[in-house]
């Protein structure tokens, strides 16, 4: 059958099985936007047109945190393209699978400097998995089949294919590739098998032995296997903030979040390990803190899918390259292969001990009083409120960090924040994008008045297609997170940080035709909350919060984690 570029380009997204694409049109854009209007329903693609660009890629990237499934932006050339650098940029330093399909001036104009050409390809090299442009429209099917390969296998991350607009129009017969071959890509699955008793050896005799898990477990499914080792060798397991989640937050061996907000009793249980055993977390700066100081007694085991992450940070004792899931079963294995040889585990009765006093002596704490709300109390009443089970996007600040301490999350995948990149203005589109991935689930974005005023135009998103996402404004009338940081380092100085001078939220997201509910005070935060996630469809929720509360604990930057400061 022959088609030209743009209904090609979408027969390729049937084939891959693309259900959702965000997107924004534009004039090189016009050939795929005309076959989506004539036949994108009847392919089982439905377009959702945002309101910025941005928002396209934080809601594919939602998507995409949400399922594990490779999330579609489509935008336009030049201004289209730039504006979803910071997108792309988020995608890449969190290992989601994206793939943005971006317009171009026709191949004959570029390098001339045409209307709204860019060179996106090359400003995004840095910033995307890989790239392609497209330059014949033969070559169009087995691009977008090799980019959903290259974006959802090995470590995950964003993909950008350029179009240009004479690629779109031309004609040609559509062959879709069964299988993709790349010689110079072949992520590496398997664990080394003598790494693998190395690394089990040492599990067996450590008596303060610390599991570490990061995004990297969410991403190739490793939850159980995970769950079965920590139970196995009764091991303390604490995630990161793009972990959690990995690990049941209820479970008696969780630690929590460690790092710069993570728990007094999980930094102290870090810091004074003997083992640490990382699977697919990357040793970021604000987990460790000052890296001469980090886990200094502790030998290291470190799982990655990625070897450019083993020992780029920390001195790594035990690499093992590999997938997670496929490590972790590895383990499993060796654990059950060195038991039935006659090996003990180590007895870590004390080491349990140890945590829970630390813990005990410093558990996360605040005081909700008189009738001013406590944004924590905010966050527990959600929890309650949704028994544990929604699925909570964040945006960056210290609503994130409140919610990442606070919500308790015992299943993967429902939790989605901008983690690496700290993009403000993420997470109600990615939770919008979750809502769309999700049907029939609960979904609340929890965003502060900072980071909604990015990307607020988006209610005209979620009310054109009634997108059930429940948008919570934990709202302090400051940038929070920088103003904390004033009063705490910088003398109280709160330089351009107060942003008491804002729309009112409820009868903005009233203009825009989705129902909206304020609290001012304790008494009313319950029923506020009970009523805004019992209305169908969208939802704006607004809690005016205590202005000036902080984020407990904090290491602060430079720090070792056993300087925290803690109220």
């Amino acid at each position: 059958m022959k088609y030209r570029g743009a209904r090609i380009f979408l027969e390729a997204l049937r084939c891959e099985g693309i259900d959702a694409v965000f997107g924004y049109p534009g004039g090189a854009v016009l050939h795929i936007y005309d076959e989506i209007g004539k036949c994108g329903t009847e392919l089982g693609i439905k377009h959702y047109l945002v309101r910025h660009e941005q928002a396209a890629l934080f809601a594919a990237a939602g998507y995409a945190q949400a399922t594990g499934k490779t999330g579609v932006a489509l935008v336009t050339s030049g201004p289209g393209g730039t504006n979803a650098v910071t997108g792309i940029t988020n995608a890449f330093m969190d290992s989601l699978p994206i793939v943005v399909f971006t317009g171009q001036v026709p191949t004959h104009l570029i390098g001339m400097d045409a209307f709204q050409e860019a060179d996106l390809t090359g400003m995004t090299r840095s910033c995307t998995k890989h790239n392609y442009l497209v330059k014949k429209v033969e070559d169009l099917a087995p691009i977008v089949k090799e980019a959903f390969y290259v974006a959802n296998s090995g470590r995950p991350g964003p993909v950008l294919v350029d179009l240009p607009k004479d690629v779109t129009a031309a004609v040609t017969d559509f062959n879709y590739p069964e299988i993709v071959d790349v010689p110079s890509y072949k992520p590496q699955v398997y664990g080394d098998p003598k790494q693998i008793r190395r690394a089990v050896a040492a599990m067996m005799k450590a008596k303060r032995p610390v599991l570490y898990i990061g995004g990297g477990a969410i991403t190739a499914g490793a939850n159980e296997e995970v769950r079965l080792l920590a139970e196995k060798l009764n091991l303390p397991t604490t995630c990161t903030l793009m972990g959690l989640g990995g690990f049941p937050a209820s479970h008696p061996l969780s630690l929590g979040m460690l790092g710069m907000h993570g728990g007094y009793w999980t930094n102290m249980a870090v810091n004074n390990s003997d083992l640490l055993i990382s699977i697919g977390a990357r040793f970021d700066d604000r987990v460790t803190g000052k890296l001469d100081e980090f886990a200094k007694d502790a030998k290291i085991i470190h799982v990655d899918i990625d070897p450019s992450n083993i020992g780029k940070n920390v001195k790594t004792d035990i690499p093992i390259v590999g997938d997670a899931r496929t490590v972790t079963k590895q383990l499993l294995t060796e654990l059950a292969n060195q038991l039935e040889a006659g090996e003990t585990i180590a007895d870590k009765s004390e080491w349990h001990q140890q945590i829970a006093d630390w813990k005990e002596q410093h558990p996360f704490w605040f005081h909700q009083d008189g009738d001013i709300i406590k944004p924590q109390y905010v966050i527990k009443e959600l929890h309650r409120l949704t028994d544990g089970k929604a699925v909570v996007s964040a945006d960056v600040g210290q609503h994130q960090m409140w919610t990442a301490q606070l919500y308790g999350f015992d299943n993967p995948r429902n939790w989605l924040n901008s983690g690496g990149l700290g993009a403000m203005g993420y997470g109600f589109p990615a939770g919008m994008g979750a809502a769309v991935a999700r049907p029939g689930e609960t979904c609340v974005a929890v965003v502060g008045d900072g980071g909604f005023q990015m990307t607020l135009m988006e209610l005209a998103t979620i009310k054109q297609y009634n997108i059930p996402i429940k948008v919570l404004v934990i709202n302090n009338g400051f940038l929070g997170m920088v103003r904390q940081w004033q009063e705490q380092f910088y003398a109280h100085n709160y330089s351009q940080s107060d942003i008491a001078v804002q729309p009112d939220f409820v009868k903005l997201a009233q203009a825009y035709g989705v129902p909206a509910f304020r609290a001012e005070k304790v008494s009313e935060v319950t029923s506020t909350l009970q009523e805004a996630l019992n209305t169908p469809g969208p939802a704006l929720i607004e809690m005016k919060v205590a202005r000036e509360e902080n984020v407990f604990p904090i290491v602060p930057a430079g720090a070792a984690l056993k300087d925290m400061i803690l109220q």
